[in-house]
């Protein structure tokens, strides 16, 4: 069974809400502040003494902690060749640069995955980054009342979606180093400035150029994909919304998310999941049922120092972004409600929509393992396929039926014939893992890749169910990319690595499908 693209995008259609209920939005948000860009320092103006640094090593140890605090994960990026105008390769030195950064970037939170070109025969990443590297030389600037002769260098990327190459509003980073020159070559001293702040960089004149060069995309790293993950990436910066360029960066931010309100209700639907408040769907749908988020909103405004109520607002946002989330969520959970008594009277699973468990024994080429011992108040899974379709030919898709008994996280694996095993749901386009039972939840179905049959040996296709979500503590070898091999020798160390997360409440089932 192989992973492809779905070649005619038509099919995804994401969902446009038109309006939200007033009790989760704010009022209007301020006149937006204009945004601050990054200048070769002003000739009319004193400069501000640079803080010096080596690199932004420890800013990129920072942005991995933060994307995996804010919970980012499987965002997959091709890169294409960065255009080089500064006649000395220094495109092509970015685009390995950028590798080499990332890498570094993601070391613990694994969240962004960079691939060097779009393979006809995988999944196709969600964006690409385009971008230009340029040297101006031969400038002057102005440094507290003297005047030094400089060159410029100037790195512009832009994040696009594959899907139809759109550019994605408010991800694109526009960042230059000042190179200060001495005669001919340089004297080692480079600056780089970012929301009003400069950042010294010294070296020897051989390596100035380099050192700057990689400084340069450290900082576009962590701008860029802070801003496609929505992470706070300034305060790895030592910034905070006192620096003018952060505080309008976040009014942007809001603005672009107010406008509209199921992508910010989105966004705190996931947030609030992931600090463990609120474990409802995250659909970008409010609705007065959704008592369960009006409270986690409630809470952790409270426990921001905020007034106790449902209001999705800017302050909530300002605070959000700059909390200590670690000493926050011990505040909430001290205000959580004591729990409410277990209903023990055990609720059936609703019936699918259609029969996964056939009437007779299967054909030897499939096995279906149903637990039927199970007890009928315990988390329990169905999984099958549509048409209850048991036999497949050679590149035929299948499409796969699934229903917990009740609402329950799912998570699925595909081991080939190869032994190799990957995960494919959750996954890049839907993120959530959460599935109703009394919806179900039907793979590929509408999103952008495929499931098709091999004609090489058998596959395995094994899900798991759990009470709450909890792929982030997985461990590592589990917890990594969708759709890439992951270091696991078979199933049953998924399941095992399930098993001591899932804190009892796990259902597990398997098919087998082999070819025809």
């Amino acid at each position: 069974m192989t992973m492809s693209p779905i070649k005619a995008s038509a099919r995804f259609v994401f969902p446009i809400i038109a309006a939200v209920i007033a009790t989760l939005m704010g009022c209007a948000s301020a006149p937006q502040q204009p945004s601050a860009n990054n200048r070769v320092p002003d000739s009319k103006a004193a400069a501000p003494a640079a803080q010096p640094i080596a690199n932004f090593s420890p800013a990129l140890r920072c942005m991995d902690t933060l994307l995996l605090d804010y919970g980012a994960r499987d965002i997959t990026v091709t890169v294409e060749d960065l255009a080089d105008q500064t006649r000395g390769g220094g495109g092509a030195a970015a685009k390995d640069l950028l590798f080499s950064v990332v890498s570094d970037m993601t070391q613990r939170s694994r969240a962004i995955r960079l691939v060097a070109a779009i393979k006809q025969s995988g999944v196709a990443p969600q964006y690409a980054v385009r971008g230009s590297m340029s040297l101006l030389d031969n400038q002057t600037v102005q440094r507290n009342g003297a005047t030094s002769a400089a060159a410029v260098l100037g790195l512009d990327l832009t994040v696009l979606t594959t899907q139809d190459l759109s550019v994605v509003p408010g991800v694109s980073a526009r960042n230059s180093v000042v190179l200060f020159k001495q005669g001919n070559g340089y004297d080692g001293r480079a600056e780089i400035a970012k929301f009003g702040v400069n950042f010294g960089l010294s070296a020897t004149n051989g390596e100035v150029v380099g050192q700057a060069s990689r400084a340069l995309v450290e900082l576009a790293s962590m701008e860029i994909f802070g801003r496609l993950a929505r992470v706070p990436y300034w305060t790895c910066l030592g910034m905070t919304e006192a620096h003018a360029g952060v505080s309008a960066e976040i009014q942007d931010w809001y603005d672009s998310m107010a406008a509209q309100p199921s992508e910010f209700v989105k966004y705190f639907q996931a947030q609030l999941r992931q600090r463990r408040v609120y474990d409802g769907p995250v659909d970008g749908v409010t609705n007065p049922v959704n008592a369960q988020l009006k409270d986690a909103v409630a809470r952790y405004r409270e426990a921001l120092g905020l007034s106790r109520e449902p209001k999705l607002s800017l302050d909530f946002f300002k605070a959000y972004l700059a909390a200590d989330h670690h000493q926050i969520e011990t505040k909430v959970a001290k205000s959580a409600p004591a729990p409410a008594q277990v209903n023990t009277v055990p609720t059936p699973a609703p019936a699918p929509a259609t029969p996964i468990a056939p009437k007779a024994p299967p054909p030897a080429e499939t096995v279906v393992v149903v637990n039927q011992s199970a007890p009928k108040n315990q988390l329990a899974l169905r999984l099958g396929t549509v048409n209850d379709a048991r036999r497949f030919g050679r590149g035929e898709q299948v499409q796969l039926t699934i229903r917990p008994s009740r609402d329950a996280h799912v998570y699925c694996f595909l081991q080939d014939e190869n032994k190799k095993i990957i995960r494919f749901f959750p996954n890049r386009f839907q993120s959530d893992s959460r599935v109703q039972t009394t919806e179900g939840l039907q793979l590929p179905g509408a999103m952008r890749f495929e499931i098709t049959v091999n004609p090489r040996g058998q596959e395995t296709i094994s899900c798991f169910a759990t009470e709450s979500d909890v792929l982030a503590q997985l461990p590592a070898g589990v917890n990594a990319t969708d759709f890439d091999p992951l270091p696991v020798a078979s199933l049953d160390q998924i399941r095992s690595a399930f098993l001591k997360v899932a804190n009892g409440a796990l259902a597990h089932e398997t098919l087998q499908i082999q070819p025809k």
